[in-house]
């Protein structure tokens, strides 16, 4: 009996430390500046969710809404994204979600900020505060949801189309690559975003099983 109350007071102990030591991390990231995109946006937006979680949804970067709020997808994509987990049966509370760029790329236009691509050495230089996020995380599946999730997540260029929609072995965990829901939003005919909807759920629906 004793030795069972020691493992758990030892297992307690290394996850408190463990917490403490991501929790560190994320200050770490709000002073990063291995790239010039600190200096116009609002803040670091980092990850959210639990952890460890068994799944990790990873997109390409903040948008206006989340360089504000200081929080992964909480625009107009975001609850793009929530309806089309809650429609694949995935509760994004079990999940953890975050992207693979910290700050918000846009160019000003008024009062309006617009969005810009992120370039391969911003990737590079974000890339490993998305490597300390896997490693706390340590998920069964990670999502690459777009082209800028997935070069970071492989470190490379990665078509979409090409490997979207099936599970590939990645290290110590499995990867999924799809479209990031922003996408969704700039379809013009009505058919094509629900076609293009519907397989965005279907891709998501494969999740569950790691959710148990």
């Amino acid at each position: 009996m004793s030795a069972s109350s020691d493992q758990m007071t030892f297992d307690i102990a290394d996850e408190a430390f463990a917490e403490r030591t991501f929790e560190i991390t994320r200050q770490l990231a709000r002073d990063c500046r291995a790239c010039h995109l600190w200096a116009p946006a609002t803040q670091t937006v980092f990850g959210e969710g639990p952890a460890p979680a068994p799944v990790m949804l990873i997109g390409e970067q903040p948008g206006d809404k989340e360089d504000l709020a200081g929080r992964p997808f909480v625009g107009p994509a975001g609850l793009k994204l929530n309806a089309a987990l809650e429609d694949a049966g995935v509760d994004r509370g079990k999940v953890y979600v975050t992207n693979a760029v910290k700050h918000f790329k846009y160019v000003p236009r008024g009062k309006i900020r617009l969005h810009q691509k992120p370039v391969a050495v911003e990737i590079k230089a974000c890339r490993p505060w998305l490597e300390r996020e896997l490693d706390f995380v340590q998920p069964k599946v990670a999502v690459a949801m777009g082209a800028t999730a997935a070069q970071s997540l492989f470190g490379k260029a990665t078509p979409i189309n090409k490997n979207r929609g099936r599970l590939v072995a990645l290290g110590s965990c499995q990867a999924l690559v799809t479209i990031h829901p922003s996408y969704l939003l700039r379809i013009q005919e009505e058919a094509d975003a629900a076609a293009e909807y519907a397989r965005f759920v279907a891709d998501l629906t494969l999740l569950r099983p790691f959710l148990g």
